[in-house]
């Protein structure tokens, strides 16, 4: 049973979150009374309830989305509000559809998109993984973090070849090291407002760590936002090569470390926005001349499901006609169709730029 404290609140929450007008995030949009009502007193196994879900976008009405899994269990237990959500956010996937298995492809037939260094800065491809049997951050303990950790590095130290590198816990890094991390932009920071909202900073710094192999062209962070963010990456356009390191360094981890997986969303992660393949290819990119032709650019983004920002980050404009380009679709095709999709999108561009 939910207890009278967590309804009091859930109450509260939902009375201010219908009073606010100019409150746009898809939690406002879908939590009606009718399922409101029905899931406030709704329980995962590990103790999650409705106002673990939704507490981050009760306290930001500016939030895009507004609601986060506490653990595996949470996406059926409270479907009610998680299927229409992820139905809005990921187009085209309805709440009937199931994603693909996991299908890597042919990992030799993506291409390097820009053999001559014209346009591409760099290229990287990432992907988000749950560890099977814990839950996702606003339930994880002090020492359930700390165990995490442990199995995360010892997995990691027996990484071979190109994946082998190092593991640097956050918890007693020194000042030297912290640097260097931040230099190269690997160090992550604690959570913004709204994951602090959602309960996923507790016991910061216990249990999160960085990995990075020699080369710093494989990285891999520890209980950021989800329990494993793996990340492939280089200067340059040579897709192929950034995408099939990080295939060999999935399966290596999968080999000794079991996935939360999901047969109708696809892997698991923390934030319904990163399901199914979790998957995000991305380049930074010049197209000066395709930048003062933004509707050109947009068409082309449309066409091939590509999402375009600034290279910091979401909202930001593109700095000296550099953009950061990647797929936008991550749930309803295979991981090999959401990269290649956006490998078409990046050489059409690159053509276009060419021909302008």
């Amino acid at each position: 049973m939910v207890d009278a404290a967590v309804l009091e609140k859930l109450e509260a929450g939902f009375t201010k979150l219908q009073a606010a007008t100019d409150c746009k995030s898809l939690l406002k949009k879908y939590l009606s009374k009718d399922i409101f009502d029905q899931l406030k007193t709704k329980k995962t196994g590990l103790g999650a309830t409705l106002l673990d879900v939704i507490q981050s976008g009760l306290e930001n009405h500016d939030s895009g989305v507004g609601i986060y899994a506490p653990d595996a269990e949470s996406y059926t237990v409270f479907a009610p509000l998680f299927d229409p959500i992820i139905e809005d956010y990921h187009v085209g996937f309805s709440q009937t559809d199931k994603h693909p298995a996991k299908d890597f492809g042919d990992v030799n037939s993506l291409v390097n998109v820009d053999p001559e260094g014209l346009f591409v800065v760099s290229t990287r491809v990432r992907c988000g993984r749950s560890m099977e049997g814990y839950p996702f951050n606003p339930c994880l303990t002090e020492a359930q973090y700390k165990e995490m950790e442990e199995k995360v590095s010892s997995t990691l130290a027996g990484m071979e070849g190109e994946l082998k590198g190092s593991f640097f816990p956050l918890t007693g890094m020194n000042k030297e090291v912290q640097q260097k991390l931040i230099d190269d932009h690997f160090l992550f920071k604690e959570g913004d407002r709204f994951l602090q909202a959602a309960n996923a900073c507790r016991y910061w710094p216990a249990g999160r760590g960085i990995y990075h192999n020699e080369k710093k062209s494989f990285l891999i962070w520890c209980n950021e936002e989800d329990h494993l963010r793996i990340i492939s990456m280089q200067m340059g356009g040579d897709l192929g090569e950034v995408y099939r390191r990080l295939v060999s360094g999935v399966n290596e981890i999968e080999k000794r470390i079991p996935f939360s997986h999901n047969d109708r969303l696809g892997f698991l992660t923390f934030c319904p926005t990163n399901l199914g393949t979790t998957v995000r290819a991305s380049v930074h990119i010049k197209v000066p001349k395709l930048a003062a032709n933004k509707a050109k650019l947009d068409e082309v983004a449309g066409k091939y499901n590509l999402q375009v920002r600034g290279t910091r980050g979401e909202h930001t404009e593109a700095e000296g006609g550099i953009y950061d380009i990647s797929n936008k679709r991550r749930m309803g095709l295979t991981e090999y169709q959401a990269v290649k999709e956006m490998q078409d999108g990046i050489l059409e561009l690159i053509k276009l730029e060419k021909d302008a």
